[in-house]
């Protein structure tokens, strides 16, 4: 067996490992919190006339059955696993009888796609700038540029956010700062449909951006900084290449490889800011069904949502990962 299988199994099992520990965690975690949704249940049935107490009794013993919540906390959690292993989420229990993966399923596609297109922009526009600033480091311009994103970069996203929306909402209110569309639109796909959602992400996105550009930017800086000293660069410069290709081809390639790996450590920073950012905007995403959860001690829904997560970004974490030694042929396997 060649050194590159064993390389992708050993971190394989490293991605299995951080998965169960993570969803392990979460489990007990949320059972540790004070609210109890069966009682929770009850005392709603108990206020609509219901105050028979066998029948209540009775159905506090359903429920539980239900919920999966009898027996001890380690009965729950080997319950919890035997459902998880079949894809069974169970029943939302602040929606009953809805399945928590149709809920998710509604919510899902909104972070992946504020997340993805947040994360290209970012990491593109980041290392462009960067990789120029480095390059042509006495251009006042790109300092200039340079000085905006990085002091934006410690700014917390939900103050930049609640900046935007004071910006846009209110001093000069062109676009909308709540929800993922119009209300009563027309959920059909349409053009018109199409451009209401991009509409209702741009405030959410530029939030993500702004903050998240300047880490990239002055790694890239950084990073081109160091090679632009070395050799080849050198004589390339002195054998007449023009800078562009320098650029393009010697310094910004080779500068690119650190950034990528770079990359899969930061999508849990990532993750956690388009939750926050969901949550102030009211976007229908992961984040907004995560807070609505916890605030109604769903413990399925909060479950089901922090596994979806932690495999989510374990696997986008071990996917990088694997391709590392594949780009940058500098990196050993053993």
């Amino acid at each position: 067996m060649t050194s590159y299988p064993v390389f992708v199994m050993k971190r394989f099992g490293q991605f299995l490992l951080v998965v169960f520990l993570g969803i392990s965690a979460t489990f007990f975690i949320t059972h540790m919190t004070p609210i109890d949704p069966v009682e929770e249940s009850i005392g709603a049935i108990q206020q609509m006339g219901q105050s028979d107490p066998r029948a209540v009794e009775l159905m506090r013993q359903s429920l539980r059955e239900l919920y999966g919540l009898e027996g001890s906390i380690w009965q729950q959690y080997l319950h919890f696993w035997g459902r998880l292993a079949t894809g069974d989420l169970g029943p939302s229990l602040s929606a009953f009888p809805t399945p928590v993966s149709a809920i998710i399923a509604r919510a899902l596609p909104w972070t992946i796609g504020l997340m993805t297109v947040s994360v290209i922009i970012t990491f593109l526009l980041g290392n462009m700038i960067g990789a120029l600033a480095g390059y042509y480091r006495k251009s006042m311009l790109l300092k200039a540029i340079s000085l905006v994103f990085i002091a934006m970069q410690p700014i917390p996203y939900y103050i930049l956010a609640f900046v935007l929306i004071i910006l846009f909402g209110y001093i000069w209110p062109i676009l909308p700062i709540n929800g993922g569309y119009e209300m009563n639109t027309n959920l059909d796909l349409s053009l018109t449909l199409v451009l209401d959602i991009l509409r209702h992400s741009i405030l959410p996105a530029l939030s993500l951006i702004l903050v998240g550009t300047g880490s990239w930017l002055i790694g890239m800086r950084a990073l081109v900084s160091n090679i632009i000293t070395e050799d080849y660069v050198v004589f390339a410069e002195l054998g007449g290449v023009p800078k562009r290709k320098i650029l393009r081809s010697y310094i910004a390639r080779n500068a690119m490889v650190p950034q990528f790996t770079g990359l899969a450590m930061s999508l849990g920073a990532v993750f956690n800011g388009t939750v926050i950012t969901e949550i102030v905007f009211g976007y229908p995403g992961i984040g907004n069904l995560l807070i609505s959860a916890v605030h109604a001690g769903d413990y399925s829904l909060v479950l089901g949502l922090s596994a979806l997560s932690i495999v989510g970004v374990a696997a986008a974490v071990f996917i990088i990962d694997i391709l590392g030694p594949l780009i940058d042929p500098r990196i050993k396997v053993e």
